[in-house]
C-alpha cells in the first residue's frame, strides 16, 4: 500500500519558531519504533514566508490513518497560532519514506494544473529532471498530489539546491543542455493555471545547521 504524506504549515507566535520546531521533533507520534508514522522533514522560512512559519512533512502508513490522526499532532503544542494541513500522495517521486538529510535551499513550489494538462505536466517533469539535477547539483525530493475538491490538480514540488545562489543560477540557462531543460520547465509553467514558490532551509538536516537570519 502506498504511503501517504501530510504537509503542515505552522504559524508560530512571534520569535518562537525554533521552540516550536523542537516540540515537533520530540512529538511522540514520531518517536514510536513500531509504527509507520514518521517525520519526513521540518523546514524554516528562507524567502517568501513569515519568519515564524515552519513547514512539516510527515509520512503515514495509509490515507485513512493520515486523515484520522495527522491533524492531532499539533494539538496541545505551545506557541502555535494556526496550522494549515494538506494530505498528499506521491506521484513520480518520492518512491519511499526515506527523508532528505542534506542542508540546502529547499524550494516549495505549488501548482494548480487543469486535469487535461496534467499528463503532459508529469511527462515534462520526468523528461527534465535528470539533466536538471546534473546541471545544478540539485535533487528533486518529491512531487505530491494534494487532496482537493476543485477541477484543477494541485501539486507540491519540493526541490533541493545546494544554495540560494544556485536557485537563481538554475533560472538562467548556460549552454544547449541547460537551455533544453529550461524549455521543458517553461512549458510546464505554461500548462498550469496558478503557481507560487517560496524557499526554506532544512531544520532536520543531518550534515549542518542553518543559523542565518533569512527572513
Amino acid at each position: 500500500m502506498p504511503l501517504t504524506f501530510v504537509h503542515h504549515r505552522v504559524t508560530c507566535q512571534p520569535r518562537t519558531w525554533s521552540n516550536v520546531a523542537k516540540q515537533v521533533i520530540g512529538l511522540s507520534d514520531f518517536m514510536l519504533k513500531d509504527n509507520d508514522t514518521a517525520l519526513y522533514g521540518l523546514w524554516r522560512s528562507q524567502i517568501g514566508l513569515p519568519r515564524d512559519t515552519i513547514t512539516i512533512i510527515s509520512v503515514w502508513p495509509d490515507l485513512e490513518t493520515a486523515k484520522e490522526k495527522s491533524d492531532q499532532i499539533c494539538i496541545g503544542m505551545e506557541m502555535v497560532s494556526a496550522v494549515e494541513t494538506d494530505i498528499m500522495s506521491p506521484t513520480i517521486r518520492p518512491k519511499n519514506g526515506k527523508r532528505p538529510e542534506r542542508q540546502g535551499n529547499y524550494a516549495f513550489r505549488w501548482f494548480e494544473t487543469p486535469l487535461e494538462n496534467f499528463g503532459e505536466f508529469l511527462q515534462l517533469c520526468t523528461d527534465a529532471w535528470p539533466d536538471f539535477e546534473t546541471s545544478y547539483d540539485s535533487q528533486i525530493i518529491g512531487l505530491w498530489k494534494i487532496e482537493n475538491n476543485n477541477e484543477n490538480v494541485k501539486t507540491l514540488l519540493l526541490t533541493r539546491r545546494p544554495s540560494l545562489a544556485m536557485w537563481e543560477r538554475s533560472k538562467i540557462p548556460q549552454g544547449d543542455k541547460e537551455a533544453k531543460v529550461r524549455k521543458k520547465l517553461s512549458r510546464r509553467y505554461d500548462l498550469c493555471d496558478w503557481t507560487t514558490v517560496y524557499t526554506t532551509t532544512l531544520i532536520t538536516a543531518s550534515d549542518e545547521s542553518d543559523n542565518i537570519r533569512w527572513s
